[in-house]
C-alpha cells in the first residue's frame, strides 16, 4: 500500500514501478557481403515456435526460437548452409554487478536501479564453431549452427511484505543442470509435447485457409477491405489461446497489460495489473477455452494480495476484508492510486473473486473451492458487508462509489452493487456446497437481498447510477454497469427479460466504437443478449487494421499488423476478451444449462468446434451446417444429469457410464 510520487526526469508513473525488460541480446553476422533477400518471419502457433528464414549473399539461413515451460529455458537455434561468424552481446538497462564467461556459458548479474532487486541471466553456447569472449562480446567463428540456451531468474518472491528471497542463482544452476545432456531436439520435443497438451484441446474450423500466402499485415488489411477470410477469424481465436499458454503457467506471475511482450522501460500504464476491467478480461477465456491450468497464476497472485488488501481496508475504509483498487503492481499495491476518481475502485477484489468461483464451476474441483477459493471470497465479502450503507429507502448502497472510468464519485454506482451481489451470491452457493459457515452465510444472504435493485431509467436504459442521470448521447468506452450481464449472470435474457432489454438500450446508446478491450467486452455483451450478428459486427470492428499507438479512446481501437490488440496502445486484454466472446457466441453455460450456438453469426454458416468447456465439468464437440446444428457430443462426469438447450428446445440428458453422450439434430428437436 502507499501513494505514488512524481519522480523528476523519471517514468510518468513516478516510483510506483513498472514491469520492464531484463535486457536485449544483439546478434550480428560478421564479414558478410551481398544483399539480404527472401526474408520471412513466421509464428507457428500450432507448435509454439518462431521461425526466420532468409538468404544473405549466397548463404541460406534458418532460425528457430521457442520458450520451454517444462525445461524453464529459452532456446534459439541459428543455422546456415555454409559456415559463418557471429558477434553477440547482451545489453541491460539496469546496473551491472558482474559479467563472466566460463565453460561456454555467459552470465550477467545485475540489479534494478530503484529497489535494488537482483537478477541473473545466463546463456549457454552450443556450436560447431570456435567461441571467444572479450569485453562483453561473444564471438562465434566458422559455425554452421549455434544453439543458445537462455535462462534467467530474479530474487523476487511473491510474498508480502518484502517480496524478496528467491535464490535466483541456484534457480539458474538447476535449469542448466536439468538440461545438461539433452539435445536441442530433446528440448523441442519436450516443449511441444507440453504445449500441445493444452493447445490441442480446442479446435475451431470456420473456413479454409485460402489466403495463407499473404503476410499477416497485408492479410488483415485485405480483410478490412472486404476480403472474406473466416480462417483469419479462427486464427485470432487460437492466437489468443497461444498467448495465454505462453504467458500464464503455474509458478509464474500472472499476465498483465502487455505481459512478456512489453519492450519499454516506461510502458503504458506501467505494464501493471489494472483491476477495473483489464486484469479480469485477460483471464476470461481461461476456463471456456479449456485452459484451466493457465488460470492458476492468477489465484496464487490473489492469495498474495489478501494481506496487503486487509491493510488497505483498515487504513482507508475501517472495515474488515480485503480490497484492491484500480491499479496494482507486483509489490502488493492495493490502495486507491495515481489519481481520483479513476484510481478509486475497491470493487477490484470482488470482481477478481469471480474467477475463483468460475474455476470451480468449470472444473468441479471441491478441494480448490474449500482450500483456495472460498477463504479468499469470504474475506472479500466481509468488506462489502461492512462497506454498504443503508439509504433513505432502506436499501444498501455503495458510498462512496465510482463507475469506472466514467463520472465522478457518487453514492450508489450500479457496478458496485452488481459486483457485491455477485460475490455474496457466489459465497452463499459455495457455502452450501461445502456445508459450512452457516452464520456467515445468513449475514451474506441478508446483505445480498437488501442491495439496491437494478433500475431501469426514463429512456429505457439500465441505470449506471442510483439517480436516473444517464446521457443517451454519451459514447464512453466503459459500460461498467452491464457487469451483471457479462461477466456476471444476474441479468439473463431468459430470467430477467426486462433488464436484458434495458441493457440492450444502454449498449445501443454507447455505440459500436471504443478502445480494443471495450470492443471485446461488447462482443461478449451482445453474445449474452443472443445477437450473434451484432457480436460479429463488433468483432470485425476489433479487427480493424491500425498502427495508431496513441491513446485515442473513442475510435482508436483495432488490431496491429501482428494481431496484437490496440487499446491503443497495445494491450493483451482485447485479444483475450475477443477470444472469450467467440466462445460465448458458440456455447454458453452461465444459466444452469448448456446452450449450443446461442449467438451464431450468419457469417459462420458452417463450422466445427471441438473441446470447448462448459460449467459443470463438461466439454462440447459439435458441427453445424448452413447455420443449423448437425451433431453434438457432450463429455463430462459419468452418469451426470444436465440440461441442454438449442434454439427454443430445452431438454434434460444424462451422460453414459463413460461420461459421454452423442446427439444429432433429431435428438435435440
Amino acid at each position: 500500500t502507499g501513494i505514488t510520487h512524481k519522480v523528476k526526469d523519471g517514468p510518468s508513473f513516478g516510483d510506483y514501478g513498472a514491469q520492464v525488460t531484463m535486457g536485449d541480446l544483439f546478434i550480428e553476422l560478421l564479414d558478410m557481403k551481398g544483399d539480404v533477400r527472401d526474408y520471412k518471419r513466421e509464428l507457428d502457433i500450432s507448435n509454439s515456435i518462431g521461425k526466420v528464414t532468409f538468404s544473405f549473399g549466397d548463404i541460406h539461413f534458418k532460425r528457430i526460437y521457442f520458450a520451454s515451460y517444462l525445461d524453464r529455458v529459452l532456446v534459439y537455434r541459428m543455422q546456415s548452409d555454409k559456415p559463418v561468424s557471429y558477434s553477440m552481446h547482451y545489453v541491460s538497462p539496469h546496473n551491472r554487478q558482474n559479467e563472466t564467461f566460463s565453460n561456454q556459458i555467459y552470465s550477467y548479474e545485475g540489479a534494478l536501479k530503484d529497489n535494488g532487486q537482483k537478477y541473473e541471466t545466463r546463456i549457454k553456447y552450443e556450436t560447431d564453431g570456435a567461441v571467444e569472449f572479450q569485453n562483453g562480446t561473444v564471438t562465434v567463428r566458422n559455425a554452421s549452427y549455434v544453439n543458445l540456451y537462455h535462462t534467467a531468474a530474479t530474487e523476487y518472491l511473491m510474498k508480502f511484505p518484502d517480496y524478496t528471497g528467491n535464490d535466483f542463482k541456484s534457480a539458474n544452476d538447476a535449469t542448466l543442470e536439468f538440461i545438461e545432456g539433452h539435445s536441442y531436439e530433446d528440448l523441442l520435443r519436450n516443449h511441444q509435447k507440453d504445449y500441445h497438451s493444452l493447445f490441442n484441446r480446442v479446435n475451431l474450423i470456420l473456413g479454409p485457409n485460402n489466403h495463407d500466402n499473404l503476410p499477416t499485415d497485408q492479410r488483415l488489411k485485405a480483410y478490412n477491405a472486404g476480403q472474406n477470410d473466416l480462417y483469419l477469424e479462427q486464427l485470432y481465436f487460437q492466437y489468443s489461446r497461444y498467448m495465454m499458454i505462453s504467458s500464464s503457467r503455474k509458478g509464474a506471475m500472472p499476465m498483465n497489460l502487455q505481459g512478456k511482450w512489453n519492450h519499454s522501460l516506461d510502458p503504458p500504464w506501467a505494464c501493471d495489473y489494472h483491476m477495473n476491467i483489464n486484469q479480469q478480461m485477460l483471464y476470461w477465456p481461461a476456463e471456456s477455452t479449456n485452459l484451466s491450468e493457465c488460470h492458476l497464476p492468477l489465484f496464487d497472485y490473489l492469495r498474495s494480495l489478501v494481506e496487503p488488501g486487509q491493510i488497505t481496508t483498515k487504513e482507508h475504509f475501517n472495515t474488515r476484508g480485503w480490497v484492491v483498487n484500480a491499479m496494482n503492481n507486483a509489490y502488493g499495491y492495493t490502495a486507491p492510486g495515481w489519481a481520483f476518481p479513476w484510481g478509486y475502485f475497491p470493487g477490484g477484489a470482488a470482481w477478481l473473486c469471480q474467477h475463483l468461483w468460475e474455476h470451480y464451476q468449470f472444473t468441479q474441483d471441491k478441494d480448490f473451492l474449500k482450500n483456495t477459493a472460498y477463504p479468499i471470497m469470504k474475506e472479500a465479502a466481509l468488506f462489502w458487508i461492512d462497506y454498504l450503507i443503508e439509504d433513505e429507502d432502506g436499501y444498501l448502497v455503495s458510498a462512496p462509489s465510482y463507475s469506472p472510468e466514467h463520472g465522478g464519485i457518487s453514492a450508489g454506482a450500479t457496478m458496485d452493487h452488481e459486483m457485491a451481489w455477485d460475490l455474496l451470491n457466489n459465497c452463499v452457493m459455495a457455502s452450501e456446497i461445502l456445508g459450512e459457515d452457516e452464520q456467515f452465510i445468513i449475514e451474506a444472504q441478508r446483505v445480498r437481498d437488501n442491495i439496491l435493485p437494478l433500475k431501469i431509467g426514463k429512456w429505457g436504459q439500465l441505470q449506471e447510477w442510483k439517480e436516473d442521470v444517464d446521457d443517451p448521447d454519451n459514447k464512453h468506452r466503459h459500460v461498467s454497469h452491464l457487469f451483471a450481464l457479462h461477466p456476471g449472470n444476474q441479468i439473463t435474457v431468459e430470467n430477467t427479460p426486462d433488464l436484458a432489454a434495458a441493457a440492450t438500450v444502454s449498449l445501443n446508446a454507447r455505440g459500436d466504437e471504443g478502445t480494443g478491450w471495450s470492443l471485446a467486452w461488447k462482443v461478449n455483451f451482445w453474445a449474452r443478449l443472443k445477437d450473434g450478428d451484432r457480436a460479429y459486427k463488433l468483432f470485425q470492428r476489433l479487427l480493424k487494421s491500425t498502427e495508431n499507438e496513441g491513446t485515442e479512446m473513442v475510435k482508436g481501437g483495432g488490431t496491429y499488423p501482428n494481431l496484437f490488440c490496440a487499446h491503443p496502445p497495445f494491450q493483451l486484454d482485447g485479444n483475450m476478451g475477443a477470444c472469450a466472446g467467440i466462445a460465448e457466441m458458440l456455447v454458453q453455460s452461465h444459466s444452469g444449462m448448456i446452450e449450443l450456438l446461442p449467438a451464431l453469426p450468419s457469417a459462420w454458416q458452417n463450422g466445427i468446434l471441438k473441446g470447448i468447456a462448459a460449467r459443470g465439468g463438461y466439454n462440447v464437440d459439435m458441427e453445424w451446417k448452413e447455420c443449423q446444428l448437425v451433431s453434438v457430443q457432450i463429455t463430462g462426469p459419468p452418469s451426470a444429469d444436465f440440461k441442454l438447450k438449442y434454439k427454443d428446445h430445452l431438454k434434460s440428458y444424462q451422460t453414459d457410464s463413460n461420461g459421454k453422450i452423442h446427439l444429432n439434430i433429431n435428438d435435440l428437436n
